[in-house]
């Protein structure tokens, strides 16, 4: 045995095999189920809205939770495909189209209600409860799925992060419109959208905060 072949040897002799990840989707669809059994304890423990049986009634407000859902259930996806390095970045795109018909929907509710009971309609009501709902299971279903992705997600911190916020946040509106009567529809675009884009906000912020500390780190190991 040479002298190469012998440090081959020793260097290798404590290696441990690789585990390799499972596939994206099969990933995604474990953090949905974990993220689903917290909205369903949320969903037992306050029980369904009053006005559930008549919300399903309307086409709109089916339509607008179904959105929110979509949403949440893309964004995760699309976290999970950018976490991988051979991945398009325009998977960032899939959860767009969801988005826009969720806020869309949101949209055409207001104008609705202000051409029914005036501009009135535009002064939402203070719901505290949706806003800690939304923040209180948003962020830490969006930093569960960061973390699931802490290994793989410095490749594209910044997108994997918004996508994480963005899942997050929308499973969390989506869970909350199951038992949590609002007013009118812009309370629920306050509170709803505007509570989701304060989480996406702010993973953002914590993505571009990691995009510079792997910046940092590449240029001082170099």
């Amino acid at each position: 045995m040479t002298a190469t072949d012998d440090l081959i040897s020793r260097l290798s002799a404590d290696l441990r095999p690789v585990r390799r990840l499972a596939p994206p989707m099969r990933r995604a669809a474990g953090w949905l189920g974990f993220a689903t059994l917290l909205i369903a304890v949320a969903v037992a423990v306050f029980g369904l809205r009053p006005d559930f049986a008549e919300r399903l009634r309307d086409a709109s407000e089916v339509v607008q939770w179904v959105a929110s859902a979509a949403t949440g259930v893309l964004a995760t996806i699309a976290a999970f495909q950018l976490s991988l390095p051979d991945r398009s970045p325009r998977w960032i795109l899939l959860p767009l189209p969801a988005a826009a018909v969720w806020v869309a929907t949101l949209g055409l509710g207001c104008l609705a209600e202000v051409a029914r009971v005036g501009p009135a309609a535009l002064w939402p009501g203070f719901s505290p409860g949706c806003m800690a709902f939304v923040l209180g299971l948003g962020l830490p279903l969006a930093g569960s799925l960061v973390w699931m992705l802490r290994y793989a997600v410095a490749i594209r911190p910044v997108p994997v992060a918004v996508m994480g916020g963005l899942a997050g946040a929308a499973l969390s509106a989506a869970g909350l419109w199951l038992f949590h009567e609002l007013e009118g529809a812009a309370e629920a675009l306050i509170w709803h959208a505007g509570m989701t884009l304060v989480v996406v906000g702010i993973l953002l912020a914590f993505g571009r905060s990691w995009e510079r500390r792997e910046a940092e780190h590449g240029f001082t190991g170099a």
